[in-house]
């Protein structure tokens, strides 16, 4: 294997590649030797890399709003919307769609109605909910963020085939299948049956 000197790595930045021709971050593996003192750092090192490509996506993601400082939370929800279509979706369908509470839900829809991107209305089935429905105008915004967003994903996912999009997305979901069942274990840990006074 070659032996690369210090000026080089440091001019190819904080990534390598194992024996086996994987990408690594040195920086991350450094850190993780430390806090696990030695132990192993692969599970680790893949938590931190799945953050660093959200942040990769997100990044290029937010070029495309132009200006507009939709957060990530509140571009899901529009899209959401747009897919919809009439008479809308309840907060709490966004909510659980969404993964977030429904008062973050109802905070992400404050955001697109201030910016006149959605608009509430009574639910015609129920008068105690309201029915949110993305605006002409948050349709044409969409349709205008559609064609950098497909750019940009285009050049981050540069050179993935697709059957490694595919693994890439099933990989991913996996994380979030395993966090939702550690999550229910956890909750039901927490409101399992009360000491035994019988």
């Amino acid at each position: 294997m070659k032996q690369v000197n210090t000026s080089e790595k440091a001019a190819a930045g904080p990534l390598g590649r194992d024996a086996e021709g994987r990408l690594y971050d040195s920086r991350v593996r450094t850190a993780m030797g430390v806090f696990t003192k030695g132990g192993d750092t692969l599970a680790l090192e893949a938590a931190a890399a799945a953050r660093s490509a959200f942040h990769a996506v997100e990044k290029l993601r937010s070029h495309g709003s132009q200006g507009r400082g939709l957060s990530a939370g509140a571009l899901d929800v529009l899209v959401r919307l747009g897919a919809a279509g009439e008479p809308g979706l309840g907060v709490g369908e966004l909510a659980r769609a969404g993964g977030v509470s429904p008062r973050n839900a109802t905070g992400l829809v404050d955001t697109l109605e201030r910016e006149g991107l959605a608009r509430r209305s009574p639910d015609p089935n129920d008068r105690r909910a309201v029915l949110v429905t993305a605006t002409a105008e948050g349709l044409a915004w969409l349709e205008e963020f559609r064609v950098p967003t497909e750019r940009a994903m285009a050049a981050v996912f540069r050179g993935f085939s697709p059957e490694e999009l595919a693994q890439l997305r099933h990989l991913c979901l996996r994380l979030v299948e395993n966090q939702q069942q550690i999550e229910q274990y956890l909750t039901a840990v927490a409101d399992g049956p009360g000491p035994d006074v019988g």
